[in-house]
Order: C-alpha cells, then structure tokens, then sequence
C-alpha cells in the first residue's frame, strides 16, 4: 500500500468535479432510474404524484422536474401513515427493508426522528466513502481512534464503527458520548489514542473538563488529529483555533453529506467525496428553484442517489434540510471535489427584520470573544420561529476573571461585531461562566420559552 498517495481511490477521485465526472453522472442516472422507480415505493410515489415518468429523466437537468423532499414532507407522510415507522421504512426501502443490519436515526430535535436504516448489501458503499474520508484526514495504519459520537442511534455513532471494518491496521475505542466527558478522558488515558471523533460540543467540554479530570489541560492527551461533525463548529473560524490551540492537533470537519475538509492551514469548505455515489445539488430555501453550483453560491444541499445501492439510503433529490455555501473553483490545497461550507439549518433559522439568522453565526461572534466569555450561549425565543420581533434575545457567559464593571464595554463589543456580522443588535443577557448546561452530543442553542 502507497502510504503517500493523495487519495484513497485513486481511480474515481481524481475525476470529481469534472466534466468527465459529470458524463458518468448522467449515465448512472439515466441507467438507474428505472430500477429506483420499480423498487422504492417513495421515489415511485414522487414521481407518480408530479406527473413524471422514469422515461422523462433523459439527463441531470431533467432532475428538476421532481420536487425536493425534506423534513416537513417526511413528517406529513408520518401523519398519513399514522406514523407508523414499519411503513415509513417499507415506502423509502421497498423490498430491501428485510435486509436492515442497523437502524440509526437522528436526534430527532425537531419532533419525529428521520430514519437511517442500512441494509447489509450497503456496507462496501458506506466503508468506501468512510476510507476515503478518513485517507483525507491522514489516518493511517497504526492509529487507534477514540470514537466518541453519541452510539445510541445516532447515525455517525455505530455506523461509523462499521464503515471502520476495512480500513487496514487501524484501532478504535468505541467509548461513545454516552460515557460522559470524564469516562472519554479516563478512558483515552487508560488505552491511549490519538485521533478524537465527537461533535465539536464535546471537544469542546473536554478543554473545560480535563483540568478537573486529570490535573493537565486537554493537550496532554495526545490527540494529533480532531475529526468533529454532526453540528456547526469545525467549521467556524473562532472554534477552529480555539480547538486546534487546546489541543495541539489538526481539527477536520465533516458531514451534511459526504464530505470533510482538507489540511489547508485556512479552511476551505468540506470537499465532496461521493460524485460517483451522489448527485449534489443546490436550490433555494424559498421557492426551490435550482441554485448554480459556482463559487459563492447559497442554497440548500439536495442529493440524489446515483448507483442504486444506497444501503437503505436510497434516496431522489432528498435535503437534510441544511444551507450550504458552495465553491467549485480549485481548493489550494491540490485536492479535488467541490466544496461546501455550512451556513445553518432552515430549522433553525430565524428572521429578525427581514434579516435571516442562525445560531451557528451567533456562535462565530461569541467565540470570537473567548477568553472574556466561554463561547457558551443561548437564543431566547418567546414566540414559535422564523420571525422573531426585535432585539434577539441572547444570554452569554462571560469568562472567568470578567468581573460586573467589564461587562459594559464588552458588551458594546460584542454589540457592534453582531451588527457587522449578521447585521443585527441583539438585547444581551450576561450570566455566570459555567451557568449553562454542556452537552456530550448536540447542543441545542435555542431555549424555545414558549414551550415553558
């Protein structure tokens, strides 16, 4: 095995984002849609009820004419089912729902958890994509992986275990967010391990945690290489640095997708990994016309399954409901693949004065602030989102050694970068370090006071 070469298939990588790639596309679309349209009862229905048949996709454009599908639909066809998930499975897998290994889903933060079934014959699919991820990320033979995604359901948890099967001379030690912060460093100190997989929350807790647990700061563990996704963070400048800083290593961010970021020292977007597997595309928020894939460009990322054997993840023109920002230009770090940085979740944004707002720009701003304040915060919302009548209610911990008099003039700063950055004033509510609850998973950074 060549240790050094730049991918790990150096056959169909080098082709992504090409026009080459953008022929063999075509052609495994127009070979599989028949085939998809026969087997999977949902993509049938989809493109029954929009008046399309499998003879009318003659090319990637034709693709637009089949509607996007994301959360809200899979929640009202859960209501026309009487959600039932054994229907909901049959309808996205057809036949292939008997052949379930492992059933994931998300975290369900948004009511009725999406389902991730995979199937057995969708293993060697998962375990390509995950090898060439990890090659990305300069794993190599001998490292040992501290594996501490949340493995309760959750889809980077135990199937990523699983996509690890086939990658040579690798060690993983399958802690999982479940043990708690304490359990991951006693645990990492114990075994060793040098590469740390866990949602940037988490990495995040451990720099707070680890004095308390060990008597050292994080860095004394060893970890050359951080591998964080499943939230907004690893790509988020502030956070970037603060991780890298702490822990001595080299941060790299993934998901919302396949793909995951390169070791060009500014980042540049997770590059896409699965042009041969998955069609990516970009289209509005609002009226789901299609967005150009050029540089800069801002739409919700769609995908649609390209070969026929998506391991129960089968899947037409389907979004995780994430905004991306695209760039199709030449990465200047050599590597191939479009790439795509993460704006927010239409589930999580909010309007204030027109203005469109995520958590994950607040928490770019709050970072930037670190140490006079711990980076922790949370949105306050009185009424149901997107609109949100103005100011935006944010509580913020400042640092430690901030006292009451600072508070003044750093919250004139942090005042003045918002209205910079997202172009708004929010009312601050500033409040004890460690006053607000951290998370070994997803942190959650809209308290919905409404609900109370």
């Amino acid at each position: 095995m060549d240790l050094d070469r730049p991918y790990w298939n150096m056959e169909i990588e080098p082709k992504f984002n090409t026009p080459e790639m953008r022929n063999i596309q075509n052609d495994l679309l127009v070979n599989n849609i028949q085939s998809m349209y026969d087997s999977i009862p949902l993509t049938k229905k989809r493109m029954d009820d929009a008046g399309v048949k499998p003879s009318d996709i003659k090319s990637l454009d034709d693709l637009q004419k089949i509607p996007i599908y994301g959360q809200p639909e899979m929640r009202e066809l859960l209501a026309e089912v009487g959600f039932d998930m054994k229907e909901i499975l049959r309808m996205l897998m057809g036949d292939s729902v008997d052949d379930i290994y492992v059933m994931a889903a998300t975290s369900g933060t948004t009511g009725v958890p999406t389902p991730y079934p995979l199937v057995r014959g969708g293993l060697p699919r998962m375990r390509e994509i995950n090898n060439r991820m990890m090659w990305r990320c300069g794993v190599r033979p001998g490292d040992k992986f501290v594996l501490a995604f949340g493995l309760s359901m959750f889809l980077a948890g135990t199937p990523t275990l699983l996509a690890m099967e086939d990658f040579p001379g690798i060690t993983i030690i399958p802690v999982g967010a479940e043990a708690g912060t304490t359990r991951i460093i006693n645990f990492t100190r114990l075994f060793g391990g040098n590469i740390l997989m866990c949602t940037p929350s988490l990495a995040l807790h451990m720099i707070e945690k680890a004095p308390d647990v060990m008597g050292d700061s994080v860095k004394a563990l060893g970890f050359k290489t951080l591998i964080c996704g499943a939230e907004p963070g690893a790509g988020i400048p502030e956070v970037r640095k603060r991780l890298e800083t702490e822990y001595g290593a080299k941060l790299y961010d993934m998901g919302a997708g396949v793909g995951v970021s390169c070791d060009h020292p500014e980042y540049q977007g997770m590059h896409w990994i699965g042009d041969d597997m998955i069609l990516y595309e970009l289209v509005d928020p609002d009226t789901r016309e299609t967005v150009p894939l050029e540089d800069g460009n801002t739409g919700l990322g769609v995908f649609t399954t390209l070969d026929g054997e998506g391991g129960g993840m089968l899947g037409m023109r389907m979004t995780m409901g994430d905004v991306h920002q695209v760039f199709t230009s030449p990465c200047p770090c050599g590597q191939s693949g479009l790439r795509y940085k993460i704006v927010g979740r239409t589930d999580d944004m909010l309007k204030v004065k027109g203005v469109m707002v995520y958590p994950a720009q607040i928490k770019d701003v709050v970072e930037s602030f670190t140490p006079r304040t711990t980076g922790e915060f949370r949105i306050l919302l009185d009424e149901p989102p997107p609109r949100v009548v103005p100011p935006l209610k944010v509580k913020i911990e400042y640092g430690e050694g901030v006292t009451k008099e600072d508070l003044g003039q750093l919250q004139k700063e942090v005042e003045e970068k918002m209205h910079q950055a997202v172009k708004i004033r929010p009312a601050i509510e500033w409040i004890e370090p460690m006053s607000l609850e951290r998370s070994d998973k997803k942190t959650q950074y809209i308290e919905k006071l409404y609900e109370k």
